[in-house]
């Protein structure tokens, strides 16, 4: 029997176990992979706009086939639809291995590379359409519905650890052993990730068309579900606006390069603080639940993280820039429960996959958003105006939200 309010009874699920191993280990390849393939691109272009661009690539196909994507995975098995994802991230992995081998460099000019990078960006933005609804939907069929919001944080944590360890491991094995054993480190995760789910029985299916319902309606359930529900159309507006405005991590190969001066291992460094901030929070969090005025909290952790990202856009230290950068996640962490606490406790199970595919059109894609506006913004003013810049907009946001949402302000998770 679980104890009431055991902050590890998610854990206590054997699915859910080797579902978080999962989890872990293509987060971790994937944010390893983003380290490796951002630091390249700069090195071999030196142009901070083309960081805005390897997120712009993988941005299209990932918002554009996000409702499709969605729609397939409600009508399909989740644990299988997932495999197959992991799949097309190694040959991801294994694509980018070469065309940024010292072989590739050597015969092909650095556009024709870029471009390549570009295009396999794109391949990887195709792929996660279908992967975040599937992890998404997945959760909340290995676990009890009265476990979700304990499992939430679990899952949280997991993605933010990859996140952690990714880009850490992956800037210091690129500056040890280079690209090639870096990019086979990616691929070993993303195979030990398909071995955890093999391990996972197949889930049952709980979407099924109504009669005389169109493909269009089933498709576009999702963004009227949410617009139906004010709480949850609140929480993924705030989070879009500023993290489309705060997206630092886009320039940190600028930052580690020209300001800081602390090359790849460092750039390893910057890019896991936020990570390390947000999963301490979210450990936290498991023992002490935000179930008293969220709304204001998440409101309150957002204008922290605003202020968190100007520092870090005038700071000249490492040591301080990293500083910020941990506080920016630890602010972040309070609003990654909250709002994807929301999504498991008010979407139904047969709509899962689609409310996850709009959660990625506004969530998920403001990432990437965030790496083009802040690419531009760079290559237009500079890159430390563009972070300060980004961070005045990130608390003009919270205090917009703050007076013309009232439902965001009055928000209960009980």
């Amino acid at each position: 029997m679980v104890k009431k309010n055991d902050p590890y009874s998610a854990l206590r699920v054997p699915e859910f176990r080797k579902y978080l191993v999962s989890r872990f280990s293509i987060i971790f390849a994937l944010n390893m992979q983003a380290t490796i393939v951002g630091w390249k691109i700069y090195e071999i272009t030196r142009d901070p706009l083309s960081l805005g661009l390897v997120g712009l690539a993988e941005l299209i196909p990932a918002f554009s086939l996000a409702l499709p994507g969605g729609h397939f995975v409600d009508r399909h098995e989740k644990r299988n639809l997932l495999l197959a994802c992991v799949g097309a991230y190694v040959l991801c992995a294994v694509s980018f291995l070469l065309v940024t081998s010292n072989s590739a460099l050597g015969h092909f000019r650095v556009h024709t590379i870029a471009r390549a990078m570009y295009g396999i960006a794109f391949a990887g933005g195709i792929v996660r359409a279908f992967s975040g609804p599937s992890t998404f939907s997945l959760m909340s069929l290995v676990l009890p519905r009265d476990q979700l919001p304990n499992g939430t944080t679990w899952s949280s944590t997991a993605w933010q650890s990859g996140a952690v360890l990714g880009p850490l491991l992956g800037g210091l094995m690129y500056a040890w052993t280079g690209v090639s054993v870096t990019f086979a480190t990616v691929g070993a995760f993303l195979l030990l990730a398909g071995m955890s789910l093999l391990r996972i029985s197949p889930q049952p299916i709980h979407y099924k068309m109504t009669e005389g319902e169109s493909i269009w309606s089933g498709l576009t359930e999702g963004i009227r579900f949410v617009f139906r529900t004010r709480e949850i159309l609140s929480a993924l507006s705030l989070d879009l606006f500023a993290v489309l405005f705060g997206g630092a991590i886009a320039l940190l190969p600028v930052y580690a390069d020209l300001i800081l001066h602390v090359g790849a291992k460092g750039l390893g460094a910057l890019r896991a603080a936020p990570a390390v901030g947000s999963c301490i929070t979210l450990v936290l969090l498991a023992h002490v639940p935000l179930d008293r005025k969220p709304g204001l909290k998440l409101l309150g952790a957002v204008f922290a993280f605003g202020l968190s990202i100007i520092l870090f856009g005038l700071s000249v230290n490492f040591l301080l820039s990293l500083f910020a950068l941990f506080l920016s996640g630890m602010f972040d962490g309070v609003s990654v429960v909250i709002r994807n606490t929301i999504l498991q406790m008010k979407t139904p199970d047969a709509m899962r996959g689609r409310v996850s595919a709009v959660h990625t059109m506004f969530v998920g894609s403001s990432n990437e958003f965030g790496s083009f506006e802040s690419g531009v913004t760079a290559k237009w003013m500079g890159a430390v105006p563009a972070v300060v810049f980004g961070g005045c907009m990130t608390l003009g946001v919270v205090i917009s939200t703050y007076l013309i949402s009232p439902a965001l302000r009055k928000l209960s998770l009980k």
